[in-house]
């Protein structure tokens, strides 16, 4: 009798509380190695006591004993625990808070926290950016949408999204078949993709600078090579074209340091593109998304960005949609051009696009187009809250950011261009297995 008097506290416990998400949860089923609810383990019974300092980044090996630990604990396969923790976070390397306000480990919503958080080191903190509290936390949560039982709908519980699911069980598949056997090289290829983006970004600023330096000094130099055309006074033309010749030099100084910082810009694109495709290529895709975190992992149009990033510093020309000049939407139909995708020259056009759906601005993917303004402005998204645009009738081609107070107050929504559409993956697919000794069944 006293063994059912916690089942049933937890059974009247979860019928009583609220769904944030009007989820339905059910009381976690005894699991044979662990048991089930918050007492399912102890930090006596082998949860590894990390704290806070410890929180990450961590590697794959240091990871797997916590991921096995909870996953026992709750009856929840590990591959799912670490496909989660790899997609929401990349092993602790980016903690949040999301745009969306998640945080920690396994990126809770502080509501979702607030009601299934755990201490589960022991160390009397609940602690969602703590990988042991925030690993075992996502167990317990799974099982309690039926994680034990159909673990398909359990990770769409977790976050709804079908794209979603498919990444999860796509990546715990590949770590079921021994994927993390090649982590290192995965690793490899985080830091050599971290290293990309680093230098795309820098050499954007660097080409930014310049072009504006060489805007202001031609501006300057205009009224001196009017007056020495015109001044009615040989001195005054003389010296008007001195002054012309003078900046007419740092002009030209200013432009050689953009052209050559364009090259360095294209390099460093192809450099990224190059990663993108390794990352996204068949050694690591097996059955399975990409493995690298960050804002160019698992993207299907990769190559919009390397193409789109081009064209920065292309002057802004109203119904322009050639590099000799781009309006908003020209830019996005003359980019995507080059994928074979036809886009008209139209932002509203372009966001009802047959092959285009609506992405969470949560979930944004470089290669997304991004809207405002009720639709009358478009970029492309290129990941790290940026875009790239051609914003307005002076400016050029450049990279804004969401987080910028006109874009904020102006976001409309975004779309994401696809081939086809995973809205009907389905939720519970027979079988998966993600061992070679262990089948976990779904309904």
């Amino acid at each position: 009798m006293r063994r059912l008097i916690p089942l049933l506290g937890a059974a009247l416990a979860l019928a009583f509380s609220s769904s944030a998400a009007a989820d339905t949860f059910r009381v976690v089923l005894p699991h044979a190695s662990g048991g089930s609810g918050a007492a399912a383990f102890s930090p006596a019974a082998g949860v590894i006591p990390f704290t806070q300092t410890q929180s990450g980044p961590m590697s794959f090996a240091a990871l797997r004993g916590i991921w096995q630990a909870a996953g026992n604990a709750y009856g929840i396969p590990w591959e799912v625990l670490a496909a989660i923790n790899k997609v929401e976070t990349g092993f602790g390397r980016n903690l949040g808070p999301s745009s969306a306000g998640a945080v920690g480990w396994m990126q809770f919503m502080p509501s979702t926290w607030a009601r299934w958080g755990l201490d589960a080191n022991g160390d009397g903190i609940a602690d969602p950016n703590n990988p042991t509290d925030a690993i075992f936390s996502a167990a317990r949560y799974l099982a309690a949408c039926g994680g034990q039982t159909d673990i398909a709908a359990a990770v769409y519980c977790y976050n709804h999204s079908s794209r979603y699911v498919h990444d999860v069980l796509g990546l715990a598949a590949l770590y079921g078949r021994g994927g993390g056997n090649g982590l290192f090289s995965v690793d490899q290829l985080q830091s050599q993709l971290d290293s990309a983006n680093t230098s795309v970004a820098a050499a954007h600023t660097q080409l930014v600078a310049a072009l504006a330096q060489a805007r202001k000094l031609a501006r300057a130099e205009r009224p001196f090579l009017r007056a020495a055309a015109s001044a009615p006074l040989l001195s005054d033309q003389l010296e008007a074209r001195k002054h012309a010749v003078q900046l007419g030099a740092r002009r030209h100084t200013a432009e050689v340091t953009a052209n050559g910082l364009r090259k360095r810009l294209h390099a460093a694109t192809a450099r990224l593109g190059r990663i993108q495709d390794q990352a996204n290529g068949p050694s690591f895709l097996t059955g399975g998304p990409g493995l690298l975190s960050g804002p160019t992992a698992g993207v299907d149009y990769s190559g919009v960005v390397s193409i789109a990033v081009q064209y920065l510093g292309v002057p802004y020309l109203w119904a322009g949609a050639s590099p000799s000049g781009f309006d908003c939407s020209g830019l996005v139909q003359y980019v995507f051009a080059q994928i074979g995708v036809s886009l008209a020259h139209n932002t509203v056009a372009q966001w009802n696009y047959p092959g285009a759906v609506s992405v969470p601005q949560n979930q944004l993917q470089p290669g997304d187009l991004v809207f405002f303004n009720r639709l009358d402005h478009v970029g492309i998204y290129i990941g790290q809250g940026e875009f790239i645009d051609a914003p307005h009738t002076g400016a050029f081609v450049r990279i804004d950011s969401l987080s910028e107070s006109w874009y904020a107050a102006k976001y409309s929504g975004a779309k994401r261009i696809v081939g086809a559409s995973f809205d009907n993956f389905p939720q519970s697919a027979g079988t998966t297995a993600f061992g070679s000794d262990v089948v976990y069944f779904t309904h």
